[in-house]
Protein backbone atom coordinates (compact mmCIF):
# COMPACT_ATOMS: atom_id res chain seq x y z
CA UNK A 1 0.00 0.00 0.00
CA UNK A 2 2.64 2.32 0.96
CA UNK A 3 4.92 1.68 -2.18
CA UNK A 4 1.31 2.32 -4.31
CA UNK A 5 1.00 6.21 -2.64
CA UNK A 6 3.12 8.09 -4.86
CA UNK A 7 1.27 6.59 -7.69
CA UNK A 8 -1.77 7.31 -7.02
CA UNK A 9 -1.18 10.87 -5.74
CA UNK A 10 0.36 11.22 -9.09
CA UNK A 11 -2.42 10.05 -10.91
CA UNK A 12 -5.29 12.55 -8.85
CA UNK A 13 -2.98 15.14 -9.40
CA UNK A 14 -2.96 14.03 -13.40
CA UNK A 15 -6.73 14.06 -12.93
CA UNK A 16 -6.99 17.69 -11.78
CA UNK A 17 -4.67 19.08 -14.83
CA UNK A 18 -7.57 19.57 -17.30
CA UNK A 19 -9.36 20.96 -14.52
CA UNK A 20 -6.84 23.36 -13.71
CA UNK A 21 -6.20 24.13 -17.40
CA UNK A 22 -9.61 25.13 -18.05
CA UNK A 23 -9.33 27.21 -15.02
CA UNK A 24 -6.44 29.35 -16.54
CA UNK A 25 -8.16 29.45 -20.10
CA UNK A 26 -11.49 30.77 -18.88
CA UNK A 27 -9.63 33.78 -16.33
CA UNK A 28 -7.92 34.61 -19.46
CA UNK A 29 -10.97 34.81 -21.71
CA UNK A 30 -10.88 36.64 -24.19
CA UNK A 31 -7.29 36.62 -25.95
CA UNK A 32 -8.22 37.51 -29.57
CA UNK A 33 -11.41 39.20 -30.90
CA UNK A 34 -14.69 37.76 -30.61
CA UNK A 35 -17.16 37.30 -33.53
CA UNK A 36 -20.88 38.06 -33.29
CA UNK A 37 -22.68 35.89 -36.15
CA UNK A 38 -25.60 38.37 -37.38
CA UNK A 39 -28.05 36.60 -39.18
CA UNK A 40 -29.03 39.36 -42.05
CA UNK A 41 -27.57 42.05 -43.96
CA UNK A 42 -25.78 44.74 -43.08
CA UNK A 43 -27.54 47.93 -42.21
CA UNK A 44 -30.67 46.21 -41.18
CA UNK A 45 -32.23 46.82 -37.61
CA UNK A 46 -30.63 43.64 -35.93
CA UNK A 47 -26.90 44.20 -37.49
CA UNK A 48 -27.23 47.79 -36.34
CA UNK A 49 -28.29 46.63 -33.00
CA UNK A 50 -25.50 44.48 -32.99
CA UNK A 51 -22.99 47.06 -34.01
CA UNK A 52 -23.86 49.49 -31.26
CA UNK A 53 -23.24 46.39 -28.63
CA UNK A 54 -20.36 45.15 -30.02
CA UNK A 55 -18.52 48.76 -30.02
CA UNK A 56 -19.25 48.72 -26.44
CA UNK A 57 -18.45 45.29 -25.55
CA UNK A 58 -14.63 45.83 -26.65
CA UNK A 59 -14.16 47.85 -23.71
CA UNK A 60 -15.29 45.44 -21.51
CA UNK A 61 -13.12 42.47 -23.11
CA UNK A 62 -10.55 44.10 -23.81
CA UNK A 63 -10.67 43.18 -27.54
CA UNK A 64 -12.11 43.87 -30.59
CA UNK A 65 -15.93 42.33 -31.50
CA UNK A 66 -16.58 41.78 -34.92
CA UNK A 67 -19.65 41.51 -36.92
CA UNK A 68 -19.65 38.48 -39.00
CA UNK A 69 -23.22 38.82 -41.51
CA UNK A 70 -24.45 35.67 -42.68
CA UNK A 71 -27.63 35.71 -44.42
CA UNK A 72 -30.13 33.48 -45.98
CA UNK A 73 -33.31 31.43 -44.83
CA UNK A 74 -34.77 33.66 -42.35
CA UNK A 75 -31.59 33.45 -40.74
CA UNK A 76 -31.09 29.37 -40.71
CA UNK A 77 -27.74 29.52 -42.62
CA UNK A 78 -26.19 32.07 -39.48
CA UNK A 79 -28.57 29.66 -36.82
CA UNK A 80 -26.55 26.34 -38.63
CA UNK A 81 -23.40 28.18 -38.48
CA UNK A 82 -23.37 29.66 -35.05
CA UNK A 83 -24.51 25.67 -33.65
CA UNK A 84 -21.87 24.29 -35.43
CA UNK A 85 -19.09 26.94 -34.11
CA UNK A 86 -16.36 26.06 -31.23
CA UNK A 87 -18.30 26.56 -27.74
CA UNK A 88 -15.29 28.50 -26.71
CA UNK A 89 -16.54 32.44 -26.46
CA UNK A 90 -15.15 32.87 -29.30
CA UNK A 91 -18.16 32.67 -32.09
CA UNK A 92 -21.30 34.53 -30.35
CA UNK A 93 -24.63 35.25 -32.50
CA UNK A 94 -27.59 37.45 -32.16
CA UNK A 95 -30.95 36.59 -33.04
CA UNK A 96 -34.37 37.97 -32.10
CA UNK A 97 -38.40 36.40 -32.10
CA UNK A 98 -37.88 34.90 -35.62
CA UNK A 99 -34.64 33.05 -35.71
CA UNK A 100 -34.83 32.22 -31.87
CA UNK A 101 -38.83 31.09 -31.84
CA UNK A 102 -40.46 31.44 -35.04
CA UNK A 103 -37.58 29.75 -37.15
CA UNK A 104 -37.82 26.54 -34.77
CA UNK A 105 -41.81 25.83 -35.56
CA UNK A 106 -41.46 26.24 -39.25
CA UNK A 107 -38.47 24.86 -40.35
CA UNK A 108 -36.87 21.29 -40.32
CA UNK A 109 -33.86 22.33 -38.75
CA UNK A 110 -30.53 20.75 -38.19
CA UNK A 111 -29.90 22.56 -35.30
CA UNK A 112 -32.54 23.02 -31.93
CA UNK A 113 -33.06 26.74 -31.46
CA UNK A 114 -34.18 26.18 -27.71
CA UNK A 115 -30.18 24.63 -26.93
CA UNK A 116 -28.47 27.73 -27.17
CA UNK A 117 -26.65 29.28 -24.16
CA UNK A 118 -28.00 32.59 -23.49
CA UNK A 119 -26.24 35.52 -22.44
CA UNK A 120 -28.44 38.28 -22.44
CA UNK A 121 -32.07 40.05 -23.51
CA UNK A 122 -30.99 43.11 -25.00
CA UNK A 123 -33.90 44.60 -26.57
CA UNK A 124 -37.41 44.27 -27.40
CA UNK A 125 -39.58 46.52 -30.06
CA UNK A 126 -43.16 46.49 -30.91
CA UNK A 127 -44.65 45.90 -34.31
CA UNK A 128 -46.92 48.76 -35.68
CA UNK A 129 -50.59 48.16 -37.40
CA UNK A 130 -50.12 50.24 -40.18
CA UNK A 131 -52.02 50.77 -43.94
CA UNK A 132 -52.13 52.54 -47.21
CA UNK A 133 -52.18 56.52 -46.97
CA UNK A 134 -56.04 56.10 -48.79
CA UNK A 135 -57.65 53.37 -46.27
CA UNK A 136 -60.47 54.59 -45.37
CA UNK A 137 -60.62 53.00 -41.96
CA UNK A 138 -59.62 55.99 -39.61
CA UNK A 139 -58.83 53.46 -36.58
CA UNK A 140 -58.20 49.83 -35.61
CA UNK A 141 -61.87 49.12 -35.18
CA UNK A 142 -62.96 50.35 -37.87
CA UNK A 143 -59.53 48.83 -39.97
CA UNK A 144 -61.37 44.92 -38.87
CA UNK A 145 -65.02 45.86 -39.94
CA UNK A 146 -63.46 47.04 -43.42
CA UNK A 147 -61.08 44.17 -43.52
CA UNK A 148 -64.29 41.99 -42.44
CA UNK A 149 -66.40 43.81 -45.58
CA UNK A 150 -63.37 43.30 -48.10
CA UNK A 151 -61.75 39.92 -46.71
CA UNK A 152 -62.05 39.10 -50.72
CA UNK A 153 -60.03 41.52 -51.58
CA UNK A 154 -58.36 42.83 -48.94
CA UNK A 155 -54.15 42.37 -48.87
CA UNK A 156 -51.36 42.53 -45.95
CA UNK A 157 -47.82 42.89 -47.47
CA UNK A 158 -45.32 40.67 -45.40
CA UNK A 159 -41.59 40.04 -46.07
CA UNK A 160 -42.04 36.11 -46.86
CA UNK A 161 -43.63 33.36 -45.05
CA UNK A 162 -43.51 32.62 -41.96
CA UNK A 163 -41.40 36.12 -41.16
CA UNK A 164 -42.68 38.01 -38.24
CA UNK A 165 -45.57 40.03 -40.28
CA UNK A 166 -46.69 37.12 -41.63
CA UNK A 167 -46.90 35.02 -38.31
CA UNK A 168 -48.25 38.54 -36.99
CA UNK A 169 -51.05 38.82 -39.69
CA UNK A 170 -52.35 35.24 -38.88
CA UNK A 171 -52.47 36.05 -35.06
CA UNK A 172 -54.99 39.02 -36.07
CA UNK A 173 -56.76 37.17 -38.02
CA UNK A 174 -57.16 34.46 -35.13
CA UNK A 175 -58.27 37.25 -32.97
CA UNK A 176 -60.32 39.22 -35.30
CA UNK A 177 -61.88 36.63 -37.28
CA UNK A 178 -60.91 38.32 -40.50
CA UNK A 179 -59.51 36.57 -43.65
CA UNK A 180 -57.32 38.20 -45.58
CA UNK A 181 -54.43 37.25 -48.19
CA UNK A 182 -50.83 37.63 -47.57
CA UNK A 183 -48.70 39.02 -50.50
CA UNK A 184 -44.93 37.51 -49.71
CA UNK A 185 -42.23 40.12 -50.81
CA UNK A 186 -38.23 39.53 -51.11
CA UNK A 187 -37.87 41.74 -47.53
CA UNK A 188 -39.92 44.04 -45.47
CA UNK A 189 -38.76 47.13 -47.61
CA UNK A 190 -40.47 46.76 -50.84
CA UNK A 191 -43.59 45.41 -48.91
CA UNK A 192 -43.31 48.81 -47.14
CA UNK A 193 -42.73 50.75 -50.63
CA UNK A 194 -45.90 49.09 -52.05
CA UNK A 195 -48.10 49.69 -49.07
CA UNK A 196 -47.11 53.34 -49.92
CA UNK A 197 -48.00 53.14 -53.16
CA UNK A 198 -51.69 51.56 -52.42
CA UNK A 199 -50.42 48.60 -53.65
CA UNK A 200 -51.32 46.44 -50.43
CA UNK A 201 -53.72 47.11 -47.66
CA UNK A 202 -52.03 47.25 -44.61
CA UNK A 203 -48.78 45.09 -42.77
CA UNK A 204 -47.48 44.25 -39.54
CA UNK A 205 -44.13 46.15 -39.69
CA UNK A 206 -40.98 46.60 -36.79
CA UNK A 207 -42.05 49.74 -35.63
CA UNK A 208 -38.21 50.64 -35.91
CA UNK A 209 -38.62 50.09 -39.61
CA UNK A 210 -41.80 52.18 -40.73
CA UNK A 211 -41.88 55.14 -38.16
CA UNK A 212 -40.67 57.11 -40.31
CA UNK A 213 -42.95 56.42 -43.07
CA UNK A 214 -46.25 57.31 -40.44
CA UNK A 215 -44.17 60.36 -38.96
CA UNK A 216 -44.42 61.32 -42.85
CA UNK A 217 -47.76 60.81 -43.32
CA UNK A 218 -47.03 58.11 -46.15
CA UNK A 219 -48.87 55.24 -44.07
CA UNK A 220 -51.50 55.28 -41.93
CA UNK A 221 -50.89 53.53 -38.03
CA UNK A 222 -53.57 52.04 -36.39
CA UNK A 223 -51.90 50.83 -33.19
CA UNK A 224 -48.46 49.58 -31.42
CA UNK A 225 -48.37 45.84 -30.40
CA UNK A 226 -47.48 46.89 -26.93
CA UNK A 227 -49.38 47.28 -23.21
CA UNK A 228 -47.88 50.46 -23.18
CA UNK A 229 -47.48 53.11 -25.88
CA UNK A 230 -44.27 53.97 -27.92
CA UNK A 231 -42.08 57.20 -26.25
CA UNK A 232 -40.79 58.13 -29.54
CA UNK A 233 -44.80 58.14 -30.84
CA UNK A 234 -47.11 58.47 -28.11
CA UNK A 235 -49.83 59.63 -30.88
CA UNK A 236 -50.14 56.05 -31.50
CA UNK A 237 -52.63 54.37 -29.66
CA UNK A 238 -51.86 50.70 -28.15
CA UNK A 239 -53.94 47.71 -29.46
CA UNK A 240 -55.46 47.60 -26.15
CA UNK A 241 -56.79 51.37 -26.34
CA UNK A 242 -57.62 50.57 -30.00
CA UNK A 243 -60.00 47.51 -29.03
CA UNK A 244 -58.05 44.89 -29.46
CA UNK A 245 -56.73 43.61 -26.04
CA UNK A 246 -54.02 41.12 -26.21
CA UNK A 247 -52.45 41.46 -29.45
CA UNK A 248 -48.41 42.01 -27.88
CA UNK A 249 -46.09 41.10 -30.62
CA UNK A 250 -42.66 42.10 -30.68
CA UNK A 251 -39.48 41.56 -32.19
CA UNK A 252 -36.94 41.14 -29.11
CA UNK A 253 -33.11 40.76 -29.86
CA UNK A 254 -30.98 38.03 -27.51
CA UNK A 255 -27.78 37.06 -27.79
CA UNK A 256 -26.49 33.56 -27.36
CA UNK A 257 -23.08 31.38 -27.81
CA UNK A 258 -23.00 27.62 -28.90
CA UNK A 259 -24.89 25.28 -26.83
CA UNK A 260 -21.96 23.43 -24.25
CA UNK A 261 -19.84 27.01 -24.02
CA UNK A 262 -18.31 26.94 -20.33
CA UNK A 263 -20.43 28.63 -17.73
CA UNK A 264 -17.14 30.81 -16.95
CA UNK A 265 -16.88 32.01 -20.25
CA UNK A 266 -20.83 32.73 -20.56
CA UNK A 267 -20.38 34.82 -17.46
CA UNK A 268 -17.55 36.97 -19.04
CA UNK A 269 -19.80 37.83 -21.90
CA UNK A 270 -23.01 38.38 -20.51
CA UNK A 271 -21.31 40.56 -17.76
CA UNK A 272 -19.70 42.57 -21.36
CA UNK A 273 -23.20 43.10 -23.03
CA UNK A 274 -25.09 44.08 -20.25
CA UNK A 275 -22.27 46.87 -19.46
CA UNK A 276 -22.76 47.30 -22.53
CA UNK A 277 -26.57 47.91 -22.08
CA UNK A 278 -26.07 50.14 -19.08
CA UNK A 279 -24.37 53.07 -21.60
CA UNK A 280 -26.66 55.86 -21.63
CA UNK A 281 -25.47 56.35 -24.98
CA UNK A 282 -26.57 52.50 -25.93
CA UNK A 283 -30.41 53.20 -24.19
CA UNK A 284 -30.50 56.71 -26.83
CA UNK A 285 -29.62 54.68 -29.79
CA UNK A 286 -31.94 52.33 -28.94
CA UNK A 287 -34.92 54.05 -28.19
CA UNK A 288 -34.36 55.73 -31.43
CA UNK A 289 -34.78 52.73 -33.01
CA UNK A 290 -37.81 52.40 -31.24
CA UNK A 291 -36.23 49.34 -28.91
CA UNK A 292 -36.65 49.29 -25.42
CA UNK A 293 -34.00 47.67 -23.40
CA UNK A 294 -35.27 45.38 -20.43
CA UNK A 295 -34.19 46.61 -16.59
CA UNK A 296 -30.69 44.77 -15.56
CA UNK A 297 -32.86 41.83 -13.46
CA UNK A 298 -34.33 40.88 -16.73
CA UNK A 299 -31.38 40.93 -19.38
CA UNK A 300 -29.10 37.87 -17.90
CA UNK A 301 -29.34 34.62 -19.61
CA UNK A 302 -31.70 32.97 -17.29
CA UNK A 303 -33.87 35.90 -18.20
CA UNK A 304 -32.94 35.37 -22.02
CA UNK A 305 -34.21 31.59 -21.33
CA UNK A 306 -37.10 32.29 -19.54
CA UNK A 307 -38.21 34.89 -22.04
CA UNK A 308 -37.64 32.23 -25.49
CA UNK A 309 -39.21 29.39 -23.38
CA UNK A 310 -42.43 31.63 -22.86
CA UNK A 311 -42.50 32.74 -26.81
CA UNK A 312 -41.82 29.42 -28.27
CA UNK A 313 -44.73 28.27 -25.89
CA UNK A 314 -47.28 30.78 -27.52
CA UNK A 315 -46.54 30.95 -31.08
CA UNK A 316 -45.65 27.42 -32.33
CA UNK A 317 -48.63 26.23 -31.69
CA UNK A 318 -50.03 29.75 -33.97
CA UNK A 319 -47.55 28.82 -36.42
CA UNK A 320 -48.02 24.93 -36.62
CA UNK A 321 -52.28 25.24 -36.44
CA UNK A 322 -52.11 28.10 -39.50
CA UNK A 323 -49.11 25.35 -40.87
CA UNK A 324 -47.37 28.29 -41.89
CA UNK A 325 -44.08 26.73 -43.94
CA UNK A 326 -40.94 28.05 -45.90
CA UNK A 327 -41.46 28.37 -49.65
Amino acid sequence: MIARRPFLQLALGAATLPLAAFGARAESFPSRPVTIIVPFAAGGPTDVLARIIAEYMRGTLGHPVVIENITGASGTVAGLRASRAAPDGYTITIGHWGTHCLNGAIYQLQYDVREFEPLALIASGPQLVIGRPELPAKDLKGLIGWLKANGDKATAGTAGPGTGAHVAGVFFQQLTQTNFSFVPYRGAGPALNDLMASHIDIMFDQASNSLPQVKSGTVKAYAVTAPSRLATAPEIPTVDEAGLPGLYIAYWHGIWAPKGTPGEIVAVLSKAVMAALDEPAVGKRFAELGQGIPPPDKQGPASLRSHQAAEVEKWWPIVKSANIKPE
